[in-house]
């Protein structure tokens, strides 16, 4: 197994946009392209895998926009 990590929102987009990652684990508030931007876009152009936010927003509001993006 291999792990590959980003700095930016817009770079995560690009590399989960590839293809061949079986899991996705997103901040919120990247930098050029925010989590939920980015796990919205990889869902419209296809990207399957699981997604999980790792963030330090709790807020019930902040896990319901998540889920309503896409993550798991």
């Amino acid at each position: 197994n291999q792990v590959e990590a980003v700095s930016d929102g817009r770079d995560g987009l690009f590399r989960a946009t590839e293809g061949g990652f079986d899991l996705l684990i997103v901040d919120r508030m990247l930098p050029t392209l925010d989590g939920l931007s980015l796990v919205k876009a990889a869902r419209a152009a296809g990207f399957e895998a699981p997604v999980l936010f790792l963030t330090a927003l709790g807020a019930v509001s902040d896990r319901v926009a998540g889920l309503e993006s896409g993550a798991d």
